[in-house]
């Protein structure tokens, strides 16, 4: 039974070294690369959109949309690289999104589009400059929430207060308020004051804003080197506008501002509000950067919220509002246990048909390739998340194909009475072609993922290379590590309770060919001998799906509606309608809301 043991595949099975070395190398490998990978909710991108938003406050949406949307659409629509022009207009505010051809430099195109734009001289001089921004995904990972029946202004001193101690955390760098109305100074100057010196609006004006400006000074050469001069002049609060001076009188004396006027730190006065559990409310949205981790941000989260509850006034609450890590932990623990469920069922199943030790060796080779796949993912520009995550969870039950088609072959040889080193050579020659030629078709369906288009790409991308790495791997473990171990299960004598389990599993083993052989084996022969009747049943059943598919009934989607955790009112009201009236009809859905969570805690149905 002598044969050529020339080859890699020979040369690995006769070589256990080797063999445990390259497993070893996927396994520790892969134990170090892992906790180098990003770990993030979703994978970081950059859209193919730009946006241009203007700030025109006081205009309503037709005279924003005449005057700055129709006018930048106008300027920025022969600049190439351009796919698509959208733009919305509101109360204050116009925007207008860019979408870009797929080959063009979006960086590019956004100097093109911002040279466009500062040659536009109709711009209403209420108008504020245009904000021209390549959109990039933002990385939400936690939405905190402080609220509580109380002014304004203290709840966003507590807002920031609260983002300062976050800051102050290793694991988080940024984080933004949100729903807050834009901060404003109020300064009234009476007439007589205006009178009293000989002042217009006009001129006050004029020195409040010359006294606060941030100006280049230039650059001075010293033998140390050169040093820049900046006039660092801008007012922040009431208090640092009161100081500005104002005249000089004819005695000498310096008028300030806050002499002559009456000067309020307050707000915009803008139709905005956000509430939570009916009580006004400040969000604060945390966000990750550079290599943080979502679980690290959110334990960071919850350690300041328990300091920081301390110190809240009463009547003063906070709550996390959305937290991505959840989702984040909730793929992490799927992919493990389908894994462990995964393995069991392999082990468990080839334990039956084979033999125990013949199945720990092909279960294991999941593992192997998994955490090979680690040492070569962070090259591949490929991190730890819901999309990377999600790929693993289909290559899993895919990717132990391979090492069960060999397993089984080498059994039969050794079945026939073959040595285990050559039964491992011979039984996995004979499926190297075949297996090989499975993988490259199974990588085959995933590679069109590459060229997805647009932002879907960008996120997708990551799918093809983690299921395509891991079966690769696979393909390696089951042609050069697997034979190796296959080819030293001795065949010693089995005692005890292992002989005993080894008798059972022969017989159900036995039991089971035997079926195969006498009831299987009749319907392939029946089969075959009816080939043409086989064809038209086979081809019935082809046409009978297809036609279903055809009629409608079975529905077609691309992304399935999935029914979310929240829901969601919108309100769309016509513009000018009062405050009061849209603040009673949000009252009224928030009352109804509560009764409905009422019923459904109760046991009630919707």
């Amino acid at each position: 039974m002598e044969i050529n043991k020339q080859g890699p595949i020979s040369w690995m099975a006769s070589h256990p070294v080797a063999a445990n070395l390259l497993m070893l190398g996927f396994i520790l490998g892969g134990f170090l690369f892992i906790n180098s990978m990003k770990q993030e909710v979703f994978p970081d991108f950059i859209t193919d959109s730009i946006s241009i938003n203007v700030v025109y406050t006081g205009a309503d949406p037709e005279e924003i949309e005449r005057s700055i949307i129709l006018v930048i659409e106008d300027a920025v629509s022969g600049i190439e690289g351009i796919d698509e022009i959208s733009s919305s207009a509101k109360e204050g505010l116009g925007s207008v999104t860019i979408e870009a051809l797929s080959d063009a430099d979006l960086y590019l195109l956004a100097q093109d589009i911002s040279k466009e734009i500062d040659r536009i001289t109709t711009f209403p001089e209420e108008a504020e400059e245009p904000e021209i921004n390549v959109m990039a995904s933002k990385r939400k990972t936690v939405s905190l929430v402080i609220y509580g029946e109380t002014e304004e202004q203290v709840l966003h001193e507590l807002a920031e207060s609260f983002r300062d101690q976050l800051l102050q955390s290793e694991s988080i760098t940024q984080v933004e308020l949100e729903g807050v109305r834009p901060l404003e100074i109020n300064i009234e100057i009476p007439q007589e004051n205006l009178r009293r010196y000989n002042l217009s609006l006009a001129s006050v004006a004029q020195r409040i804003r010359d006294a606060s400006l941030d100006l280049p000074g230039g650059s001075v050469k010293t033998d140390a080197g050169e040093i820049l001069i900046r006039m660092q002049e801008r007012k922040d609060t009431g208090l640092d506008f009161a100081q500005i001076p104002i005249i000089t009188t004819e005695s000498g004396a310096t008028i300030l501002l806050g002499a002559i006027a009456s000067i309020t730190d307050g707000y915009e006065d803008i139709a905005y509000s956000a509430r939570y559990n009916s009580y006004p409310a400040i969000m604060l949205q945390v966000y990750r950067v550079g290599d943080q981790t979502p679980t690290g941000i959110v334990d960071a989260v919850k350690e300041q919220i328990e300091i920081t509850k301390i110190s809240l006034p009463k009547g003063i609450y906070t709550d996390i509002r959305y937290d991505a890590s959840a989702s984040y932990s909730q793929r992490i623990d799927l992919l493990l246990r389908n894994s462990a469920l995964g393995l069991t069922l392999v082990f468990i199943t080839l334990a039956l048909f084979l033999e125990i030790r013949l199945a720990f060796w092909v279960m294991a080779g999941i593992p192997i390739a998994f955490m090979g796949s680690f040492l070569f993912l962070p090259t591949l520009g490929v991190s730890l998340n819901m999309i990377s995550l999600f790929a693993f969870i289909i290559a899993l039950g895919i990717v132990v194909d391979d090492a069960i088609i060999i397993g089984e072959n080498v059994y039969h040889y050794r079945q026939e009475g073959y040595p285990a080193l050559t039964a491992a050579i011979k039984g996995t020659r004979e499926m190297a072609t075949p297996i090989t030629f499975s993988i490259l078709t199974n990588i085959a369906t995933f590679v069109p993922l590459f060229f997805m288009p647009g932002v879907m790409g960008k996120i997708f991308f990551m799918i093809p290379t983690v299921v395509i790495l891991v079966f690769v791997l696979s393909l390696i473990e089951s042609l050069f590590i697997l034979p190796n171990h296959l080819a030293h299960i001795n065949d010693k004598q089995r005692t005890g309770l292992q002989r005993r389990l080894y008798e059972k599993q022969q017989a159900f083993s036995h039991a089971f060919r035997h079926w195969v052989k006498y009831r299987y084996g009749a319907l392939l022969d029946f089969s075959l001998k009816y080939r043409y009747l086989t064809v038209i049943i086979a081809l019935s059943l082809l046409i009978a799906t297809l036609s279903y598919a055809a009629s409608g009934r079975m529905g077609m989607s691309m992304f399935p509606k999935i029914e979310s955790d929240f829901a969601q009112v919108k309100l769309s009201l016509p513009f000018g309608t009062p405050v009061a009236k849209t603040q009673a009809i949000v009252d009224h859905l928030i009352k109804s809301a509560r009764i409905s969570v009422n019923d459904i805690e109760n046991g009630e149905q919707l």
